[in-house]
């Protein structure tokens, strides 16, 4: 053992770690053992052991036919279930707190499941405005800026949205195209009384390597909801949000 900045160092726990981090750089088509060990300083048979133990509990795979390294499903779940449920409300909730605060506006965070969104935390503002969004609440995503924002970054395509519009009532699938090709231009989504009469909402997407982990939106009446108030919560979203958003998250280009 040894010590590095003061703390423990431990040897084959250091010399994992190196080995992961390598491979994460090396993408889908990973790397020889040859290359793993030129570019992290290590000797074939050490590196050898380690990736055998790594491969056998899933966070190493290797290519039958090349024989390459690459990160294997267990270690590219971590990521997704540090940003799933009790973990994304912890890290997002001063943000949300701090949006609210400068729009003085409802702010919401919430995920998608199958064709829902689930409400996972809120922030209510000095005014009282009431809403239907209690915490664990799903509603359909198609009419929500929340659910819109988030399938606008899915890839879903024009012929797959009869999954998520319901064959029952409004959106219909023409207005939800239109709404989600908006939100791929502008970088946000909305809708005014779709989800609830008098009610208004702004939403934009968290993303984590370009992938939708969740959305945060702003809630506010319908009667102020003009082209000049979704101006300034765009420029409060852009101007407060990414300072303060977790290693690792992201939010899409927005524009005008």
């Amino acid at each position: 053992m040894g010590a590095t900045n003061g703390a423990t160092r431990i040897e084959a726990i250091d010399r994992a770690l190196a080995l992961l981090d390598d491979l994460s750089r090396a993408g889908t088509d990973g790397s020889s053992l040859a290359g793993i060990c030129a570019r992290v300083g290590m000797n074939k048979s050490t590196a050898y052991r380690a990736l055998t133990t790594m491969r056998g509990r899933g966070y190493i795979q290797q290519d039958v036919e090349t024989g390459n390294y690459s990160l294997g499903p267990a270690a590219l779940t971590l990521s997704s279930r540090y940003f799933e449920g009790d973990a994304l409300v912890w890290s997002m909730h001063p943000v949300i707190v701090a949006l609210s605060r400068e729009t003085d506006e409802l702010v919401h965070l919430g995920v998608m499941r199958g064709d829902k969104v689930i409400y996972l935390d809120k922030v209510e503002p000095s005014r009282i405005i009431r809403v239907r969004s209690d915490i664990g609440r799903a509603v359909p995503a198609a009419n929500t800026a929340l659910g819109r924002s988030i399938l606008a970054f899915t890839g879903v395509g024009r012929q797959q949205l009869s999954a998520y519009a319901p064959a029952d009532g409004p959106p219909r699938t023409e207005h939800l195209w239109e709404m989600i090709g908006f939100a791929r231009r502008h970088g946000y989504s909305f809708e005014v009384e779709e989800y609830e009469p008098g009610i208004a909402c702004f939403g934009v997407a968290l993303l984590r390597a370009g992938q939708p982990v969740g959305a945060m939106s702003v809630t506010t009446f319908a009667s102020s909801f003009t082209a000049e108030r979704r101006a300034e919560l765009l420029e409060a979203v852009s101007s407060v949000v990414p300072p303060l958003l977790p290693s690792g998250i992201n939010l899409p280009e927005l524009r005008r």
